[in-house]
């Protein structure tokens, strides 16, 4: 890929155009808490809609879904999308009446007007400590396209540097202006993130449609490799449907361990009724409409929307796999590395790893084949772009290597279901050793210490578009990069909008100055985009840990568990339930936090998704049962507190029903007997 002057002067060009928008339509910010936070409670729906999905999408999605789209996931990880089409008009009609009457600046401020002071502090803690976390995932997933776009230009860069600069540029507008910067500059930021993923998936197709018919592509079913030449004449949607076919298909076996169809019943949907319904950075933008039926006005645009999302982003992470699977096995050699290192020491005798301490250029360009190589050179410096681009040589350096130990009990783990299939013969030769170190483990009652070895860097799959369908030159690159930089900025910036809120006005006005001024509170607020921004960028770097995970939208997700069904469940029975006790609020999100913990810890086998279902239905169990036991007196009324208009929009329900028919309809197609089938 080739970055020309052209490219730098659009990207330049669309920086400062959404920095400068953002701050002119802010000016007034610093008026009231109101105005700083919830954008003075005047946001029109055309805004709404477009801040909604900007700071939504993200190289959450862009990185991480289409790394899930491009495993053996393929289609199915679009259900993150199609069901919040739905979701989303429920929240319109069921949820934003009872938040906008109540007039509150947070989700964890509804739980003190509900239950009682303790569950909203509850639930601020909770949130904050989970924020802290998706503020790292989103800014290495920008850090991590930027990293390895660079690699492919010849330039070895860090994730440090472009997380400082993703952090600098979102904390510079929201400090300044607030949401009201922050749904301006989302409104550039949406047009272009939606534009650009339609441009990716136009010219992903392309080049699948040019390839020559003796190009060797790669397809994946379950796991199952296979390379094949292209079908001679084909064009490109045939080719696709050719390659995909299996994967085009939005009910996953039971037993997945990403999305399994189990998931679609219950647990996909916690996530999702959380996220948009009750997560301060996506509600926040609802809670500055103008008037309710402005905001459910939004809210469907929103859903319209997300109908879309996926063919810029699923649909270009299958065909990122069919084309470039040797780059994305050549990405994940930095992640193997450490592991290879320790299992080379830990089993000397290993078939299927070489050692080469003084690899010479003609070695590496020779090695090919199912064979690990570790070339080992004396610095970082001296380590060829070469030896970095072939799938199974892991350049390290003298000091990586040497430093690099096993546990006394070490075992290795495939991250992926490929890996048993690319790499066979040493898949079975882990297994035996596996196997071996566990028995003498279990004999002395020794622990065993586990590493993982991945087969692709599936998270590489945008990156790898970017850098082979593009046209280069012409400022297509610079537009696409600065609008994936948007999309990471946009919900960076939401967060730190959110965070900075939570702890503003549920921790600071609450317990530490109660009497604090409107310009004090705003002060705060500051204080806290820039604080919040500093962990984001500090943190990201840590993130690109394998063993972490081999997923950033896997890390998100599943992070989120440890609130969102708890929080879903103390809403839903205390909406529904008016003689809930107000104790059992707190009961509820402990109940959650708790249980997700244990059950992760006790049976991990149990699928993320899954787990959010039951800790759901044991969170409303036992809210259930202390409601039996001691109910209020007398039913909760949510008086209003609003200044706005409470009027529904009728033409709002109608298109948000016509939303959920077309959602429904795309499940049908795509299943196993639908006619894409």
């Amino acid at each position: 890929m080739t970055f020309g002057l052209v490219d730098t002067l659009v990207f330049v060009a669309f920086v400062a155009v959404v920095v400068t928008v953002g701050l002119l339509r802010s000016r007034n910010a610093d008026g009231s808490g109101e105005d700083y936070f919830l954008a003075g409670r005047d946001l029109k729906w055309w805004l709404i809609g477009f801040s909604l999905i900007a700071a939504n999408i993200s190289t959450e999605q862009f990185v991480g879904m289409s790394g899930n789209a491009a495993s053996h996931v393929g289609l199915a990880i679009a259900s993150y999308e199609w069901m919040a089409a739905i979701t989303l008009v429920v929240v319109a009609f069921a949820f934003l009446p009872y938040f906008l009457r109540a007039g509150i600046y947070t989700m964890p401020q509804f739980l003190e007007v509900r239950f009682n002071g303790a569950a909203r502090t509850v639930m601020a803690v909770a949130t904050l400590g989970i924020y802290l976390l998706l503020l790292g995932a989103v800014t290495y997933s920008g850090a991590l396209t930027i990293r390895t776009l660079a690699g492919d230009a010849g330039y070895a860069i860090g994730l440090f540097t472009p997380a400082l600069v993703i952090g600098l540029i979102a904390m510079l507008y929201v400090a300044a202006g607030g949401l009201k910067a922050a749904v301006w500059a989302d409104l550039i930021q949406g047009s272009a993130l939606l534009l650009g993923g339609l441009l990716i998936t136009y010219f992903a197709f392309q080049a699948l449609g040019n390839a020559g018919a003796a190009t060797t592509v790669t397809d994946v079913a379950t796991g199952a490799i296979e390379s094949r030449p292209l079908a001679s004449g084909a064009g490109a949607m045939e080719r696709f449907l050719d390659l995909n076919g299996n994967r085009l298909n939005m009910f996953l076996p039971a037993t997945d361990s990403v999305l399994p169809w189990t998931a679609l019943l219950l647990g996909l949907w916690i996530p999702n009724f959380y996220y948009w319904g009750l997560n301060q950075y996506i509600t926040q933008r609802t809670l500055g409409s103008e008037s309710l039926a402005e905001g459910q006005r939004g809210i469907v645009f929103a859903a319209a929307m997300k109908l879309l999302l996926p063919l810029g982003i699923v649909i270009p992470g299958m065909i990122a796999f069919n084309l470039y699977a040797d780059g994305m096995a050549a990405d994940a050699g930095p992640d193997n590395a450490s592991v290879l290192v320790q299992y080379v020491k830990a089993n000397p005798e290993t078939g299927f790893v070489d050692v080469d301490e003084s690899p010479t250029p003609e070695a590496v360009a020779a090695h090919e084949g199912d064979q690990y190589l570790l070339a080992i050179y004396p610095t970082e410096d001296a380590i060829p772009s070469e030896a970095r681009r072939r799938p199974n040589v892991i350049p390290l350096t003298r000091a990586t290597f040497d430093a690099t130990e096993p546990g006394p009990y070490a075992t290795f783990a495939s991250g992926d279901l490929a890996f048993a299939h690319v790499n066979a013969g040493m898949a079975q030769e882990i297994a035996a050793f596996n196997a071996a170190q566990e028995a003498t483990a279990r004999g002395i009652g020794a622990a065993t210490s586990s590493s993982t070895l991945i087969a692709y860097k599936y998270d590489t799959a945008l990156a790898r578009l970017l850098g082979g369908v593009l046209p280069q030159g012409v400022g297509i690159v610079g537009f696409i990069l600065a609008a994936l930089l948007g999309a990471v900025v946009s919900s960076l910036a939401a967060m730190l909008n959110a965070a900075s809120t939570i702890f503003t006005i549920d921790i600071y006005q609450t317990y530490i100055q109660p009497q604090a001024t409107q310009k004090q509170i705003v002060r705060i607020g500051r204080i806290c985009v820039f604080a919040f921004a500093a962990v984001a960028v500090l943190l990201a770097p840590q993130l690109g840990n394998p063993a972490v995970s081999n997923s950033i939208f896997t890390i998100i997700q599943e992070g989120q568990g440890f609130i969102s069904p708890g929080i879903l469940a103390v809403f839903v029975v205390g909406l529904l339930v008016k003689k809930a006790p107000r104790a059992s609020g707190v009961a509820g999100l402990l109940t959650n936090i708790v249980a997700y913990g244990l059950l992760k810890v006790a049976v991990p086998e149990v699928q993320f998704l899954n787990r959010m279902a039951i800790c759901f239905a044991l969170c409303v169990a036992v809210m259930g049962v202390m409601t039996v036991a001691k109910p209020l007196a007398e039913p909760v009324r949510f008086e209003s507190n609003a200044g706005i208009a409470l009027v529904q929009s009728r033409g709002a329900l109608w298109a948000g029903l016509a939303v959920c028919a077309v959602t429904v309809v795309l499940y049908v197609v795509f299943s196993p007997l639908g006619v894409a089938r």
